[in-house]
């Protein structure tokens, strides 16, 4: 987990931990959500991100980060069947301090499929605070 954003170091990998989507929750978000995905094509890109947000946020709960400013780059690489095991991770791209107090952490995201091929992805910009 990274800690505050003197301890955060650029190249650093973290884990956001993982998520089976299970074919009853693929067919329920897609009627609710995604109107015309054919659940047997996999998980709709609308429930990637929202499991990737899922995980980034059970994940960061209790890092010192005080606020998301951006996600930018969405990318969607293949659409997972139901009951594939699905891992995030988070690396440290590059960071920038805010004065005395804080900083911004830039950092790519990945969902990574059980086989380790690229899901999805995206980059963040994040407000840390100092000690």
């Amino acid at each position: 987990m990274p800690g505050y954003f003197e301890e955060i170091e650029i190249g650093q990998v973290v884990s956001l931990g993982v998520m089976v989507l299970d074919a009853p929750a693929i067919a329920s978000f897609a009627k609710a959500f995604s109107p015309g995905w054919d659940p047997d094509a996999g998980a709709p890109d609308a429930l990637l991100y929202a499991a990737w947000s899922r995980l980034d946020q059970q994940a960061s709960a209790d890092w010192p980060q005080s606020k998301r400013l951006g996600v930018d780059a969405l990318r969607w690489m293949r659409n997972p069947p139901a009951g594939e095991m699905l891992r995030g991770r988070m690396t440290v791209m590059a960071k920038d301090p805010v004065g005395d107090s804080k900083g911004i952490v830039i950092a790519q995201h990945d969902l990574l499929d059980e086989a380790g091929r690229l899901v999805f992805s995206c980059l963040t910009r994040s407000l840390f605070a100092c000690r």
